[in-house]
């Protein structure tokens, strides 16, 4: 038998080797990315060189443990330890920081209501994707259908016992419009779509940043288990 337990080896190498995958497909994307990036240059277009580095990342710290593991090597198996240590401290720092920033854009959008829905209504196209969503998510206007000023389009209709069972209200005095629209604006709406991109990535922060804590302490222990083995003058273990 091998300095290491067979059965935490193999589950160590599994999971490293679904990352190296992982990394792949990044490499992949990243070079699609910078092609794409390469042609839009000269338009400002974003750059990529962020994505390289964590495609880079998860690359070469999960070949370095799929090594360390096969050689059973203490010195590559803290290596490994304090690079997906470093990864571990970053993606926590980073899904504070999302968390954090979640929180200041939610109170902005609470604080600066009425300035948001000045934008929205001044900007021909925000002013029609609003239009689209209303029907779809049941509101009328930004805060209220007072956004929309004398004319309150077909979309913020109301019919009263229809499926979702929205509130409805009659339309503001000296306005053109359907009779009944509906009572809540959309701003719930509007924030909910931003912080689903919040939401997924909190998920993908910590969820990498507790994958690399097991990851972490697998490492610590086989890293361990090597020493000991080292240490009984080469006696195998289970």
């Amino acid at each position: 038998m091998g300095k290491i337990n067979e059965c935490l080896k193999w589950v160590f190498i599994f999971f490293n080797f679904l990352f190296l995958i992982f990394g792949c497909v990044m490499i992949y994307l990243a070079v699609g990315f910078t092609v794409v990036a390469f042609q839009t240059s000269a338009f400002g277009g974003p750059g990529v060189g962020w994505l390289w580095v964590i495609a880079i990342c998860f690359f070469g710290i999960s070949s370095l443990g799929i090594y360390a593991a096969c050689s059973e090597k203490s010195l590559f198996l803290n290596i490994f330890a304090g690079f997906i240590g470093v990864g571990m401290i970053i993606m926590l720092i980073l899904g504070i920081v999302t968390a954090v920033s979640r929180n200041t854009v939610k109170n902005q959008f609470e604080k600066n209501a009425k300035e948001i829905a000045d934008i929205v209504m001044k900007n021909n196209i925000s002013r029609a994707g609003l239009d689209n969503m209303q029907q779809q998510f049941q509101c009328c206007g930004v805060i209220s259908a007072d956004d929309w000023g004398t004319k309150i389009p077909k979309s913020c209709e109301c019919v009263e016992g229809s499926s979702g069972k929205p509130t409805c209200k009659s339309k503001p005095v000296g306005t053109t419009g359907p009779d009944k629209i509906y009572a809540k604006g959309c701003m719930d709406t509007i924030f909910s779509v931003i912080d689903a991109d919040f939401k997924v990535s909190l998920g993908i922060f910590f969820g990498f940043g507790i994958t690399a804590l097991m990851g972490l302490l697998i490492s610590l222990l086989m890293s361990h288990q090597v020493k000991r083995h080292d240490g009984m003058g080469g006696l195998c273990i289970g």
